[in-house]
C-alpha cells in the first residue's frame, strides 16, 4: 500500500515570553491507502493541531515553522492557498467534533450538502441535490428525500453527525480526518457513528485518522495507533500490539487510567500524577520526565528520539528495558 498522507518533522509554534516555542514538534508519520490511524493523547498534546495542520487551516498566532506534509505525493506547504482548495475537500478532508457548529443552522441541511457538492464539482444544482440525498442515503439517514429538507434544530446529535460526514464526502476524498467526532455523542451513538465510519472506510478504500482522547474508541476502530505526549510522538505501532503490551511508560500509564469493567471489574485506575507541561515550560531531557514513575538522571538531561524497537517506534531511553517488564 502506499502513503496517501506523509507527515515529516513537522514543527508548530506560538509566541511567548520567551520566544516562539514548539507546541508540536518533529512529528513525522505516514498513513497508507485504506489505512485507519489512531492519534490519541492528553488535551493539549498537539492532536487536533496536527489535523489543523492537515487541512492548512492553521491560524495566527500558531504557526508552521518547519516540516513536510505530502498528501498523494504531493507537499502541500509549498502550494498556494488558492492552490491547496482543491486538495481541501477533493483529497483531505474533516469531520469536527461539534456538529452544530460546523452547520449553519439557518440552512436547511440539503442546501449545505448541495453547496458542499457544487464547489468540488462542476454540476447542475439537481444533480447536485440527487447526489446529496444518495449521500444522506450512504451515511444512514432515513427518508432522506425528506431529511434534505430539516433545519439542523430539527435533528438529533447523532444524525447531525452524520450529516456533516455526509458534507465530508461530497468532494470525495482520499482521506478522513475525525477529530473527536465521537466525544460529543451518548456511547450508543457513538457506536452507530464509528459502525459508519468503519463501513464507509471499508466501502470507498478511505484512509481514516481517528484524533481521540478515549482509548476504547481508539482500539475499536483503528489499525495502528500513534501516542502523543508534550507535542511530541511518544509511541507508534499496531493497535493490538499497543494495546496488548505498550513500550512507553506514558502509554501504559494512559491504560492504567481507562475505566473498562469489561477486563477486569476489581483492576485499580491509576491516575497520571503531576500535569502536561505547557509549551514555554518544557523540561530539558524527555518531556514525560516529571511524570513518569521510571526516571532516572539520564532521562532529565537525553532527550529521546523515536527509534525502532520490536516492530514499532517508542521515545524512550529505557524501553528495551521496560519492555522486558512489562
Amino acid at each position: 500500500m502506499s502513503n496517501l498522507i506523509d507527515v515529516r518533522n513537522l514543527t508548530l509554534t506560538v509566541p511567548s515570553t520567551k520566544g516562539r516555542v514548539p507546541v508540536v514538534q518533529d512529528l513525522s508519520f505516514t498513513i497508507k491507502q485504506g489505512e485507519k490511524l489512531g492519534l490519541v493523547g492528553e488535551s493539549g498534546s498537539g492532536k487536533s493541531l496536527t489535523a489543523f495542520s492537515l487541512m492548512r487551516l492553521i491560524k495566527d498566532p500558531v504557526r508552521i515553522e518547519s516540516g513536510e506534509i505530502y498528501i498523494n505525493g504531493v507537499d502541500v506547504l509549498k502550494l498556494s492557498a488558492e492552490q491547496f482548495r482543491k486538495y481541501r475537500g477533493s483529497e483531505i478532508a474533516m469531520i469536527y467534533q461539534d456538529p452544530m457548529s460546523a452547520l449553519n443552522p439557518i440552512m436547511k441541511i440539503g442546501d449545505q450538502i448541495v453547496e458542499s457538492i457544487q464547489l468540488h464539482n462542476k454540476i447542475s444544482k439537481a444533480d447536485a441535490r440527487r447526489f446529496a440525498i444518495e449521500l444522506l442515503a450512504s451515511v444512514g439517514i432515513p427518508e432522506p428525500e425528506e431529511r434534505i429538507n430539516s433545519y439542523p434544530f430539527e435533528m438529533s446529535g447523532g444524525m447531525l453527525q452524520r450529516v456533516v460526514i455526509a458534507i465530508a464526502l461530497s468532494g470525495e476524498p482520499k482521506v478522513l480526518i475525525a477529530d473527536e467526532a465521537t466525544t460529543a455523542l451518548d456511547v450508543t451513538t457513538q457506536e452507530r457513528v464509528l459502525n459508519l465510519l468503519n463501513r464507509l472506510a471499508e466501502e470507498r478504500n478511505l484512509s481514516v485518522l481517528l484524533i481521540t482522547h478515549d482509548l476504547g474508541v481508539a482500539a475499536q476502530f483503528s489499525d495502528r495507533i500513534n501516542v502523543m505526549y508534550g507535542g511530541k510522538l511518544v509511541e507508534q505501532g499496531k493497535i493490538k500490539d499497543v494495546f496488548t503490551n505498550p513500550f512507553h511508560p506514558y502509554t501504559r500509564a494512559l491504560l492504567d487510567s481507562r475505566c473498562d469493567y469489561t477486563v477486569d471489574v476489581n483492576k485499580p485506575i491509576r491516575s497520571i500524577a503531576g500535569q502536561p507541561p505547557r509549551p514555554d515550560n518544557r523540561p530539558p531531557g524527555c518531556v514525560f520526565a516529571p511524570r513518569c514513575e521510571h526516571t532516572i538522571s539520564q532521562c532529565t538531561s537525553e532527550a529521546p528520539t523515536l527509534r525502532s524497537v520490536k516492530e514499532r517506534q517508542v521515545a524512550c531511553i529505557r524501553v528495551e528495558e521496560l519492555s522486558v517488564r512489562n
